[in-house]
């Protein structure tokens, strides 16, 4: 029991695109069963007791069990092969085989001792059963072309044995003819669900290359950032500390000057640098709202979002409704089984108002699950004068999760500061900073050190 629970988990803990292999190869294992099983049933009742057909129908249910069973290992070679996977087959092809052959002659001779009368229908819809796995590996592993051939030179020579049994010649003609369908069948079927599990297997595939094109595409980005803002200063700090070194013994008081220009230019580049990183850490409303109905679709939750003034807002009130909207969301898949999620924002009396509200709130438990999550959301709402209120819903087992944020008093700060930063910022590219002062009596050597220090 143990070993089946621990398989449970495993399986569980697997990823969606294992999870359709997985079921897609166990129900064509289990297809060929729904044939063998009640056909098989209906052979054994019907094969007369005299002449051993009784004892020769248990023998052809046994050998057919036997090559569903063995045709298991074959079956999902064939699909790691049609994957594009490189396996070995090993002895399993011969297996199967020898047992189809014994399997046939089993076939042929219960046909012959009861001269082909009562079971010969039960037989071919018992065939299907047993020949699913065989000739469903046959078909992933070979081209459709060659399958279609073999499907037609396989039904003509299926039937030639059981004429020396006894089968009329329209018999014979059923016989291919069922072959022929049981061929088209499986075809439809396993080569199919190959197909479709190659598909999810690309697409799986070009996800993961599609996250890792946007991993190094920020990378790109964030050192091309970089790279604007530190880039000038760095070379204006070194060609200013090397004309210092340069006046320190001529002209004291011009080297003092020129080491304060680099204090302060540091200084610059320091805060710049840390406008930089905030702006990669700060969460963006719009981004974060989509992400939410996503993750929440994707957990089988229906998201209701009406956000009318959420472009509107300044940066740091999107920033931190940006936060409310992510752990709301984590919170809704923590804590509770929900079926329906609404996100309200709304402008009202000089506030921002964003609600957060979902059924299924589990019994006996908070919406906030009584961890920091919404303690660390009140401590950012605070710094812009926000409040953060959580309870109950307008319905039963409903959570509800609002966010107010002044917005007069935050935006008007929030359009001063982001003016002040992109003075700065035009200050500093169009190089309006402190002019670099000539050097006294710098020779034509240094001068051109100087220069080539700037380059």
């Amino acid at each position: 029991m143990g070993h089946v629970l621990d398989s449970v988990r495993r399986i569980r803990s697997q990823s969606k695109v294992r999870k359709i292999d997985l079921y897609t190869r166990v129900g064509s294992y289990v297809v060929p069963w729904f044939f063998l099983l009640p056909q098989g049933a209906l052979l054994l009742k019907d094969a007369p007791a005299e002449g051993g057909a009784r004892l020769l129908a248990w023998l052809l249910c046994g050998l057919g069990a036997a090559v569903c069973l063995t045709g298991i290992p074959l079956l999902s070679r064939a699909f790691d092969r049609y994957l594009g996977r490189d396996v070995a087959f090993r002895w399993w092809p011969a297996v199967v085989g020898v047992l189809l052959l014994a399997t046939l002659a089993t076939s042929v001779a219960l046909t012959s001792v009861e001269h082909g009368a009562k079971t010969v229908g039960a037989q071919m819809l018992l065939g299907m059963g047993i020949a699913m796995i065989p000739v469903g590996s046959y078909c992933l592993v070979v081209r459709k072309r060659v399958f279609a051939l073999s499907a037609v030179a396989g039904g003509a020579l299926l039937a030639v044995p059981y004429w020396p049994a006894g089968v009329p010649f329209s018999g014979l003609l059923a016989i291919g003819v069922v072959s022929l369908f049981i061929c088209g069948w499986v075809m439809s079927v396993v080569r199919v669900s190959g197909w479709m599990l190659g598909i999810v297997w690309e697409v799986d595939a070009a996800r993961a290359v599609q996250a890792r094109l946007a991993v190094a595409e920020e990378r790109l980005r964030f050192g091309r950032d970089m790279h604007d803002v530190l880039g000038r200063n760095l070379a204006v700090i070194a060609l200013k500390s090397e004309l210092a070194v340069r006046l320190a013994e001529r002209d004291p008081a011009r080297a003092l000057e020129q080491m304060t220009e680099v204090q302060r230019m540091a200084q610059d580049s320091q805060r710049e640098l840390r406008e930089v990183v905030r702006g990669y850490r700060e969460a963006d409303l719009h981004t974060e709202l989509v992400g939410a109905r996503g993750v929440l679709s994707a957990a089988g939750t229906e998201c209701l979002i009406d956000d009318i003034a959420g472009e509107e807002l300044p940066a740091a009130v999107q920033s931190v409704l940006a936060w409310v909207v992510r752990e709301g969301t984590t919170n809704v898949l923590r804590h509770a089984d929900a079926r329906r999620c609404s996100m309200r924002l709304r402008i009202s009396r000089g506030q921002v108002v964003l609600t957060i509200e979902n059924d299924g709130l589990r019994d006996g438990t908070a919406g906030g699950g009584g961890g920091s999550g919404l303690a660390g959301l009140r401590e950012r709402l605070t710094t812009l004068g926000g409040t953060l209120t959580d309870g109950p819903g307008g319905g039963k087992g409903t959570f509800r999760l609002t966010a107010k944020v002044p917005l007069t008093e935050t935006g008007t700060e929030t359009d001063a500061e982001a003016e002040a930063g992109a003075e700065t910022r035009a200050e500093a590219r169009a190089g309006t900073a402190a002019p670099v002062p000539a050097p006294v009596a710098v020779t034509a050597g240094d001068a051109g050190r100087t220069t080539g220090g700037n380059a």
